[in-house]
């Protein structure tokens, strides 16, 4: 009895010093200034995205937040600086999606296991992505691309940036829908595949608004469609995927903040309560909205069942490539 209230006691002591230390580490902190890795080139969506708060979250806390971006390999390489370092709050990870839903499950050797190696934070924007073709095709719907596909199949060439990016599978999942077959052209990011299409060496790029924004307003680009399952503010005109005849089509490219894994979850909590503080500011969600991305802020737990649903969709989609022989990786 004695010995087995001693083994309870000292675990009950164990458990107190954790939460204590956990804790006080989230009183403490920051005490420095934080780096955040961001898996995109400057002026891509996550950097603007992080740039808008940027300001915002380093008055809050009381440090600076830098800002280190790291573009390659569909967030790969922001990914795996993250991954090597210590779990204590001063690097954290802002990347798309497509870094820990798809890329991990393309080869055989994983760069990284998205759940063993990140502690997920917070979801923090959503936006669809856009499908436009060059003015000069034929076409002005989704139904009459389609139409158009199958009567000229492979023929159709679309842009992306880059191979088992969430351009290239979304726009896969579309052939699989809509039973077609358009060709892939992958680039080495999505400003080269806009201005290909521009200049009619492509039928057709999708993209995310930013890139894509400017030339739509002068008529060098016609969007077809977005591929949310909702219209998107900054063109109620343009239709969804989904009402133009593929109905429950839907494809989100997201971006969300990581940490390494063991950073105490009171560092975590006061990252997302500062985050989504600066999301609510009138100014920075007015200008999210006007790049076509929506305020999604929603925790650890919720982004991670989130995270796990987008891989099962994703591997499905990954599955089929496969299957018809499609190089992926």
């Amino acid at each position: 009895m004695g010995s087995r209230w001693l083994r309870t006691a000292v675990l009950l002591a164990a458990a107190f010093t954790l939460v204590a230390a956990d804790s006080a580490s989230g009183q403490t902190y920051p005490a420095k200034p934080i780096r955040l890795i961001i898996g995109g080139l400057p002026g891509t969506a996550p950097d603007v995205i992080a740039r808008l708060m940027q300001p915002h979250v380093s008055q809050s806390l009381g440090q600076s937040l830098v800002i280190d971006n790291r573009g390659g390999g569909s967030g790969i390489l922001a990914a795996q600086i993250v991954l090597a370092a210590p779990g204590d709050g001063y690097t954290i990870l802002m990347t798309g999606g497509a870094g820990l839903t798809i890329v991990p499950f393309l080869t055989k050797n994983r760069p990284y296991d998205p759940f063993r190696d990140f502690t997920p934070i917070t979801l923090v924007t959503m936006a669809p992505l856009v499908i436009a073709c060059n003015p000069s095709l034929a076409v002005n719907s989704v139904r009459e691309l389609i139409d158009l596909a199958k009567a000229k199949p492979n023929e159709l060439l679309y842009g992306t940036p880059g191979v088992g990016s969430i351009h290239h599978l979304t726009m896969e999942m579309f052939n699989q829908a809509a039973g077609i077959t358009l060709t892939h052209v992958p680039y080495k990011g999505g400003p080269p595949a806009v201005m290909d299409t521009i200049s009619g060496r492509l039928q057709l790029v999708i993209t995310t608004v930013i890139p894509v924004q400017p030339h739509l307003k002068a008529s060098k680009l016609r969007a077809l469609a977005v591929t949310s399952t909702k219209r998107v503010d900054v063109y109620p005109d343009v239709p969804t995927v989904s009402e133009s005849g593929l109905q429950g089509f839907e494809a989100l490219q997201w971006f969300a903040m990581y940490a390494p894994k063991d950073t105490p979850a009171a560092i975590r909590e006061r990252l997302f309560g500062e985050l989504r503080k600066a999301a609510r500011i009138e100014s920075v969600e007015s200008a999210l909205a006007q790049d076509g991305q929506e305020v999604a802020i929603n925790g650890a737990q919720a982004l991670a069942a989130f995270q796990r649903s987008e891989i099962a969709k994703w591997q499905k989609v990954i599955a089929h490539l496969r299957e018809s022989g499609a190089v992926i990786e």
